[in-house]
């Protein structure tokens, strides 16, 4: 049985705990060395990779807890892979099919996953920050992560589940955490990203037909020409936000119900 590097299973036990709390996770991050070879640098090849696909048998592969920072993995067949505790940091996985794999508790900060199927994926506690997901399907997959600055420019997140679940919160607030990412022309439709955070998000364009933003934190957001017919945005934050040239808004829900409604940029 393969042994999780001690140092990086804390470190992603604090990660999960710093979810209730953005500003704890950024206190976590500088206490973990990420230019140490543990988080930095591979321990084996694309090749080696490639050897376990085609001797898997059609089997999802195990990577759990492995060094794969820095590799260029795009293009493969990863469907339904355990990817839990890995190090992907700046790994490429452009165009690579993650259906259904799990990445829960993984470090994939600069990752580059433009382009990739991540339908059903389960991303519990990921870090992810600054990831390029641009043009990635992630539709219906578990986003309770940190995608601080992630670019996901068009991307597919229909049916995305990103709410707190607010019937198991003895640990208190885990949800989303989309802080300053890039969302232009993303489709969102039927999205749940309650009490998620998406202050300084752009979501220029955005289709958010249907979505579920009830407390979400969207806060000096750029909604900009975003569609919202059928949105839920009861008790979201949106100081300083632009709600400009919504379209749909008349059949929106809890525009009447926003917290500092007052305070957004209107037409």
């Amino acid at each position: 049985m393969r042994m999780r590097h001690p140092i990086v299973a804390v470190a992603a036990a604090a990660l999960a705990a710093a979810l209730l709390r953005p500003a704890a996770a950024q206190d976590m991050m500088r206490h973990v060395d990420l230019t140490s070879p543990d988080m930095a640098q591979p321990e084996t090849s694309r090749e080696a990779v490639e050897a376990m696909i085609a001797a898997s048998g059609g089997r999802p592969l195990d990577l759990s807890g492995r060094r794969l920072s820095g590799l260029d993995l795009s293009g493969l067949d990863l469907r339904g892979a355990n990817l839990r505790l890995a190090r992907l940091n700046r790994t490429k996985l452009r165009g690579s099919d993650l259906s259904g794999a799990v990445l829960d508790q993984a470090w994939a900060l600069e990752a580059d996953l433009s382009g990739a199927r991540l339908a059903g994926a389960s991303l519990f506690a990921l870090q992810g920050r600054g990831a390029i997901l641009s043009g990635a399907d992630l539709s219906g997959a578990r986003i309770v992560g940190d995608l601080t600055g992630a670019d996901l420019t068009g991307a597919r997140l229909r049916g995305v589940r990103g709410g707190a679940d607010m019937r198991n919160q003895s640990m208190g607030l885990i949800r989303a955490v989309l802080v300053s990412a890039k969302l232009d022309r993303a489709d969102l439709a039927g999205a749940d990203l309650s009490r998620g955070k998406l202050d300084f998000a752009s979501l220029t364009g955005a289709e958010l037909s249907k979505a579920d933003l009830t407390g979400a934190d969207l806060s000096g957001a750029d909604l900009t020409g975003a569609r919202i017919a059928g949105a839920t945005l009861t008790g979201a934050d949106v100081t300083g936000a632009k709600l400009v040239r919504l379209d749909g808004a008349q059949a929106a829900r809890g525009l009447d119900h926003l917290v500092n409604g007052d305070r957004a940029v209107r037409d």
